[in-house]
């Protein structure tokens, strides 16, 4: 019975000094009306590598968009625009996952494992990303 406290009383104390590994959270809220300027934006640009959530806001009034997360080459990265559908060509990305057909108003959360480097956090609804609905991300180690 002493034995049986001991390692429970010894489980408790791991348990407390162990430090809980949470994914870091990104908030993305998107915004913008119809023939008005597209917003995407971050409450951080800069994060550690790891686990990752993205809880996204469609905080438009009418307008429906989505988030695709897609990891750059390089910062630089040009990311272009197939002019006649008004969209990203996402085969040509690496697209790690999307929340997708967020109705006005709506929330939706991707969750992402995410090496160092560079990303773009991008809606791919016709003439969003061209009318700036797009931010970048910074993964450090």
């Amino acid at each position: 019975m002493r034995i049986v406290r001991n390692s429970l009383a010894m489980l408790a104390i791991l348990a407390i000094a162990s430090p809980a590994f949470a994914a870091t959270t990104v908030k993305v809220t998107e915004g913008g009306e119809g023939g008005g300027p597209m917003t995407l934006t971050l409450d951080k640009s800069t994060i550690k590598a790891g686990d990752t959530t993205f809880l996204v806001h469609n905080d438009a009034v009418s307008e429906e968009h989505e988030m695709v997360l897609v990891k750059l080459k390089s910062p630089d990265q040009k990311i272009d625009v197939v002019l006649s559908k008004h969209r990203v060509d996402e085969k040509k990305l690496k697209s790690l996952g999307e929340v997708s057909d967020l109705k006005p108003g709506a929330d939706g959360k991707l969750n992402a494992k995410l090496a160092p480097g560079a990303y773009v956090l991008l809606c791919n609804i016709k003439g969003h990303f061209e009318a700036g609905m797009h931010a970048t991300l910074t993964v450090t180690k």
